[in-house]
């Protein structure tokens, strides 16, 4: 089994983070989990979990879970 096959958690949270910083340059971003799943290469549920690491750890990026229907939405604006 391949390293590169399954990235470590650490470089799950950096490319989410990436991914968020340059979506947030414009301004705030909602978002559902399931609908960025592709764009990050992770599950909708991985990426739940690592938002609510990054609510709790991010300097640069102010995270809410903001509403809850049928799946969590999240807002992201930088800090």
């Amino acid at each position: 089994m391949s390293t590169t096959a399954h990235p470590s958690t650490e470089s799950k949270e950096r490319r989410l983070k990436n991914y968020l910083r340059k979506r947030v340059e414009d301004g705030e971003l909602y978002f559902k989990g399931k609908f960025i799943a592709d764009d990050v290469g992770m599950s909708p549920k991985e990426i739940g979990a690592m938002m609510v690491k990054l609510s709790e750890s991010a300097t640069d990026l102010e995270v809410e879970k903001w509403s809850y229907t049928s799946a969590t939405t999240w807002r992201v604006e930088s800090a």
